[in-house]
């Protein structure tokens, strides 16, 4: 827990994205409730929102003409360098220093002013102005970039589903999701880019074909066709693997598991889930079947602790972060 607050950090982060997504302007239903599910999900979630409240009524309040100022950049904050020096200060003066440091160490501040954002356990679906539809997965940030000749997304983090729409402009401008790994041109597609820790990323293929470009090895590009996926990294592209149309059925609240390992199931139930989700190295590769939701992770966690040879329990480490860990079941 935090000395001075008792919001433990991966708290703080949570309500200052929902902060910021209400800075956006009116704030879809879904979101909304959304926003409100989280709230009431755990006492401590409504008292780091209340201190956010808290201090957007201080600096709504100051009279003096310099602090007027920045209580309105505070209120109503644009552009990302302006933004990210309001998160900041709201961060201090809601949570104290040492909260606000390490909100900011977890999180780099690019994703905190993204063009879209979703916070965790939130789905968002948009659609863009040459009409390509996306569909973004709970934890995502993402920049979107339409110039002259070039049609860009810039995946930060999380996960998008991305069905392309042809240019009406001539010559077409090309199409291209750019990660950390490096770029994923459509090439009349329908397929998904998910971040990966480590800085890779996972590519599938729907409908269509998608050119992998590796950042660091441009002449190892390689084109995915229909019903394949890889795993794009800076330094070149995996062995292809089939890709399964209902591994996007996050799109509609639920996890399809086919073999899936434990590990890879625990990350695709993380943007859901406000307790970080830890899996101990001897059951990483332990293959889960099945389909589960993805709005209600206990559920699904209780679903994993009833596997033979596993256990799944939860943990309050000193600084008051929440862990769930699937481990091993004692003999």
């Amino acid at each position: 827990m935090t000395a001075g607050t008792g919001v433990p950090p991966e708290v703080a982060r949570s309500a200052i994205q929902w902060w910021l997504l209400q800075q956006d302007g009116d704030m879809p239903e879904p979101q909304r409730r959304a926003w409100q599910a989280w709230r009431a999900a755990d006492a401590l979630h409504e008292q780091a929102w209340q201190r956010i409240v808290s201090v957007n009524e201080r600096l709504a309040g100051l009279a003096q003409p310099q602090q007027a100022a920045i209580a309105r950049a505070a209120l109503a904050p644009r552009g990302p360098a302006r933004r990210r020096s309001v998160v900041q200060t709201l961060a201090v003066l809601a949570f104290g220093a040492g909260v606000a440091w390490q909100v900011e160490r977890r999180t780099p501040w690019r994703n905190w002013v993204a063009d879209v954002r979703t916070a965790r356990g939130e789905r968002r679906r948009l659609v863009l102005e040459d009409g390509t539809q996306l569909v973004l997965n709970g934890a995502t940030a993402l920049d979107v970039g339409y110039g002259p000749r070039l049609r860009r997304l810039r995946l930060l983090e999380g996960e998008v589903l991305v069905t392309t729409a042809p240019d009406s402009r001539r010559p077409a401008r090309p199409f291209i999701v750019q990660t950390a790994a490096g770029e994923a041109q459509a090439l009349g597609t329908r397929f998904a880019v998910r971040a990966l820790d480590g800085g890779g990323s996972r590519v599938a293929v729907f409908e269509g074909a998608v050119r992998l470009t590796p950042g660091q090895a441009a002449g190892d590009a390689l084109v995915l066709q229909a019903g394949q996926q890889a795993t794009l990294r800076a330094e070149g592209v995996s062995a292809l693997q089939l890709a399964y149309e209902d591994s996007t059925a996050w799109t509609e609240g639920m996890l399809v598991a086919r073999g899936m390992p434990l590990a890879d199931m625990l990350a695709a139930l993380q943007p859901y889930s406000a307790a970080r989700l830890v899996c101990a190295p001897e059951v990483a590769q332990l293959r889960v079947s099945g389909t589960y939701p993805l709005d209600d992770v206990p559920r699904v966690l209780a679903a994993l602790d009833a596997l033979p040879g596993l256990r799944v329990r939860s943990l309050t480490r000193w600084w008051g972060r929440q862990e769930v860990v699937a481990e091993a079941a004692p003999r």
